[in-house]
């Protein structure tokens, strides 16, 4: 008789194996890609995040047609190398239907043709780079790129804020680059005058002094900085160390609660262009119950990129459930999406393309005040949301 118990005992446990073990077969598994260490970390945290949150929600409401989410997360550590080395793990995995990634534009570059090959949806919730959707028709965006961002932060100097003279700051790389030339190409157009344009490269670049002192020469109205919010909190408390008081305003690279701590109260007062803020005063109902969901299960506050990314998870998952896991069928689901009509309404707002796989979204400004992101008192114009700029060149660069 104990003999007889010990097996079913023992056939019990083996069945109950066999069906963890389907069921983990039968998850559905997305890749993220992000920088988890290195200088973007604070972003890739955020992207981590907001993308958890996702699954977590989507697993509590019965997963994609049954079927639990499961995602593989890389750190591409903000790095081209690391960022190729990363895509070709996830690509390389039949197991993983789409991806979401990557935060820095060379790191979608670097990714891009990998996805291509192996053909498998890129969909990156942060990289603004101009030329990251269209050379490539395996990948999307749900944010402007910077043609949109550089025009609309020209037009707001001049137009809103009143300023005829900027100087410039670029990180030089893909993003920098190509917002940067996108923000000096719509201010000659528009009569702003560019007094100075300096480049540096992250984590070389230490001391700003000699290009502050060039530029404010010529008694710029603003400066404008196309980089990451690590080194315009250093290029901003240098200059509130000798005492110059002038204006900052940077791109959506600077959106991260690590330019606060950082740069402390030499950032106070900096405008900066963001996809989207996280306010109880933005967005509706969905942004609304996002950001009760994530500080409740995080303690802290979700930052722009939470949000993207969150939403990117949420737009798979809903594409999953309706095509299947086939990689060209989530493809060519997403490639159908065109018109607000058809659009995905997520925190962000409503996620659709064009032909290159472009995400006609607005832009907002938002404003350090007393320690925290709020909305700038003035926004972006209606008319000035969706304006238009020229093809863009293989030359042109973004984050």
């Amino acid at each position: 008789m104990f003999r007889k118990s010990r097996w079913i005992a023992l056939l019990a446990a083996a069945a109950l194996f066999a069906l963890g073990c389907d069921s983990k077969k039968d998850a559905v598994r997305i890749g993220v890609a992000c920088p988890i260490t290195g200088t973007a970390a604070a972003f890739g945290e955020q992207i981590k995040m907001g993308a958890e949150l996702a699954r977590d929600q989507i697993n509590a409401a019965g997963g994609i047609n049954g079927r639990d989410l499961e995602l593989q997360i890389e750190d591409d550590e903000g790095e081209s190398s690391q960022a190729a080395a990363a895509a070709k793990r996830l690509a390389d995995n039949n197991s993983i239907v789409a991806v979401v990634g990557h935060y820095n534009s060379a790191c979608s570059a670097a990714g891009r043709e990998i996805y291509k090959q192996a053909e498998i949806l890129q969909f990156s919730p942060g990289s603004t780079n101009i030329n990251i959707c269209r050379l490539s028709e395996w990948t999307f965006r749900n944010l402007y790129h910077d043609g949109y961002q550089g025009i609309s932060v020209a037009r707001y100097i001049k137009n809103v804020l009143g300023h005829d003279s900027a100087a410039v700051f670029y990180e030089n790389d893909d993003y920098g680059r190509g917002l940067g030339d996108a923000f000096v190409e719509e201010a000659e157009k528009i009569g702003l005058e560019i007094v100075g344009v300096e480049p540096y490269i992250r984590e070389q670049t230490r001391d700003y002094t000699v290009p502050l002192n060039k530029m404010l020469a010529k008694n710029p109205g603003i400066v404008f900085i196309a980089g990451l919010y690590s080194e315009a909190a250093t290029i901003a408390r240098q200059s509130r160390d000798k005492n110059i008081d002038i204006p900052f305003l940077g791109g959506d690279a600077l959106y991260s609660p690590e330019l606060i701590s950082l740069g402390e109260e030499a950032v106070e007062g900096m405008l900066l262009t963001t996809p989207f803020i996280v306010h109880p005063a933005i967005g509706g109902e969905l942004a609304q119950d996002f950001l009760k969901a994530f500080q409740e299960k995080y303690n802290s506050d979700p930052d722009t990129w939470a949000a993207l990314a969150y939403d990117a998870v949420k737009m798979v998952a809903d594409t999953i459930q309706k095509v299947g896991t086939d990689r060209t069928a989530v493809r060519d689901h997403f490639a159908s999406i065109m018109s607000p009509e058809e659009a995905f309404e997520g925190v962000t707002g409503l996620t659709y393309f064009d032909e290159h796989g472009d995400c006609p979204k607005k832009a907002y400004v938002a404003v350090v005040q007393n320690g925290a992101f709020e909305p700038a008192p003035e926004q972006l114009p209606d008319e000035m949301e969706t304006p238009k700029e020229e093809e863009a060149s293989e030359e042109n660069g973004a984050e």
